[in-house]
């Protein structure tokens, strides 16, 4: 299950000023054989970011999509909306022969 942007800030206080605007994603939380959390943002696939534990890796999603946005104004460009998932995501394992 993911957590919008909204959920990971209000875990923890990433104030910063008063905010122009909103903005909502999803982030996933795959936790990792070696140890922590890789966080990954389906609808903005640039942004991949890990945490030693779950919550150090909200931080870093957070600042990491924070970053992200904040680049993309800076630079001109348009803020990617949230993607609407058509269903659950499918999960399948590929065999490759090189």
């Amino acid at each position: 299950m993911g957590l919008t942007i909204r959920e990971i800030c209000d875990a923890g206080d990433y104030g910063r000023g008063e905010a122009v605007a909103n903005y909502h994603y999803t982030v996933y939380f795959q936790p990792l054989p070696e140890g922590g959390y890789q966080a990954v943002f389906p609808s903005i696939p640039e942004i991949v970011t890990y945490g030693a534990s779950l919550e150090e890796a909200r931080r870093m999603a957070a600042e990491a999509l924070r970053c992200h946005l904040e680049g993309l104004l800076k630079d001109g460009e348009k803020i990617p909306v949230e993607s609407t998932l058509l269903g659950e995501p499918i999960k399948e394992t590929l065999d490759i022969s090189l």
